[in-house]
């Protein structure tokens, strides 16, 4: 019983873990990014000089930046596009795209 326990227990710590770090699965950022290579290209580089490369960034910081452009919190010229291209997107899926750009080199 004490073992059962102990496995339960240590699972548990290690989902808290992967929860609480707010990254996701880069591997299914790849898949849920499709719309992103218009501004990003495949690479994550920028198509225009305004646009951001996205790669090498901070997960948080990404994962932060689109959900503010998804609720209208984050203004700019082309914050009502971001704001589109976010909209079918949920927090898991956020996560996992940023952590896809973030894993990549710059």
């Amino acid at each position: 019983m004490l073992r059962l326990f102990a496995i339960v227990f240590s699972t548990y710590l290690v989902s808290f873990t992967v929860t609480a770090s707010g990254f996701g699965d880069a591997n299914l950022g790849e898949q849920k990014s499709p719309s992103c290579v218009f501004c990003h290209n495949p690479n994550g580089t920028p198509t225009q000089a305004h646009y951001p490369n996205l790669n090498g960034q901070d997960p948080l910081y990404l994962f932060n930046a689109m959900k503010a452009y998804k609720l209208g919190e984050r203004s700019g010229a082309l914050s009502d596009m971001m704001k589109v291209q976010l909209q079918n997107l949920n927090e898991d899926d956020l996560r996992d795209v940023a952590a896809f750009y973030a894993t990549r080199a710059n």
